[in-house]
């Protein structure tokens, strides 16, 4: 499990420093430029001529960072020919000073050429493991049926958009049904369990009569991979809710994860549920979840967070309040809320360590 430093906005839509693959930033293009301005500017203005040749050699390598192969020949070609130029006071420079800095020219000219092939080749890579996840995980609706739906994910792993958590909402014959979940573990190690609940869950929607069913379908197909050797013991926290088609109600099943949080009347408190076991340790005793059924009205919300959010701790060990925090953060705009949290939380604890997900639904009764 990997910590990633939280910052609000939309940085995390690519989440990569130019460190880490992103492509530099202009203060780091234009700086072989710069310093060859200032080698040529410093022996205009000096009357004396000034040893400051060796400063040209660093010029290829900065090319580099940024440039491709034929830039970077440019400016060697553009260094080497400096030093024949008599006004720069350059036009002495020893052998040894010359074939170095060519050396170096030739040398950053193969770099940059691997360099480019090698960024091609992780661009193509990237664009495609993005997609797969997408396919995995393809982002919510802004409306299913009645109700509003807006998520919002932060992954722990860095450049990855699937991890350990996940959610969807779909229309069946019986309604409207979401889930929210958590799989055991984090990052790309948990994304097959995170496509296998999700695929379950979507053909649950359109062929199981109630949301028991579902939760049963979940359960079994949690179980039905825990035979594989290879994955060992899999079990996930899961909430699944499934709206009236007229959403007036919502019926509501916690399988070991937190209860959803109703915003109502400028106020926000917990569904009182009774949660079951995980997903994928077997059935409850008895064969069933308990099921609780929840009237609604309009402008009633459903706010559901990921432990990532519930067990947020700051530096001095207290958990994220997020009861407390959520009234005052709420927004008309769905997308506005979710976002305050997501500051809110980065502001209470600095840095989050676990996959954070919220999922926000707007039901709107018709009348």
């Amino acid at each position: 499990m990997r910590s990633v430093r939280a910052v609000p906005g939309r940085r995390e839509a690519d989440g990569r420093s130019w460190l880490r693959g992103a492509p530099p930033p202009r203060s780091v293009r234009v700086l072989p430029l710069v310093l060859l301005v200032i080698v040529c500017v410093a022996t205009l203005v000096v009357p004396e001529p000034l040893d400051i040749g060796f400063l040209l050699g660093a010029i290829p390598p900065l090319a580099v960072l940024s440039y491709g192969p034929l830039t970077t020949a440019v400016l060697g070609v553009l260094v080497i020919a400096m030093q024949h130029v008599r006004v720069f006071h350059l036009d002495h420079p020893g052998n040894t000073d010359l074939l170095t800095i060519s050396f170096v020219a030739l040398l950053s000219v193969f770099v940059s050429y691997v360099r480019s092939r090698r960024d091609a080749q992780l661009d193509v890579e990237r664009t495609v493991a993005e997609a797969a996840q997408r396919a995995v995980a393809p982002p919510l609706p802004p409306r299913v049926g009645p109700v509003r739906c807006t998520g919002l994910y932060r992954a722990a792993q860095r450049g990855t958009l699937v991890g350990g958590d996940f959610y969807d909402v779909r229309a069946g014959r019986a309604g409207i049904r979401a889930v929210m979940g958590d799989v055991q573990g984090h990052g790309l190690s948990a994304v097959a369990t995170v496509a296998s609940l999700l695929g379950a869950f979507r053909e649950a929607v359109l062929d199981q009569p109630d949301l028991l069913s579902v939760a049963a379908r979940l359960d079994r197909r949690l179980l039905v991979d825990s035979g594989d050797a290879r994955l060992g013991e899999l079990f996930a926290t899961v909430v699944l809710l499934e709206f009236a088609p007229d959403a007036r109600t919502v019926q509501i099943i916690v399988c070991g994860s937190p209860a959803p949080v109703l915003l109502q009347d400028g106020k926000a408190t917990e569904v009182p549920v009774t949660p079951g076991t995980p997903l994928g340790l077997g059935l409850p005793q008895g064969g069933e979840y308990d099921e609780t059924t929840c009237p609604l009205q309009r402008g009633d919300r459903l706010f559901l967070a990921s432990d990532g959010i519930w067990e947020a701790r700051d530096s001095t060990g207290a958990f994220y309040p997020l009861i407390d925090r959520l009234p005052r953060l709420a927004d008309d705009d769905p997308v506005v809320t979710t976002e305050r949290v997501w500051a809110d939380l980065v502001a209470h604890c600095g840095s989050v360590r676990d996959d954070a997900t919220m999922l926000l639904l707007t039901p709107e009764p018709r009348t």
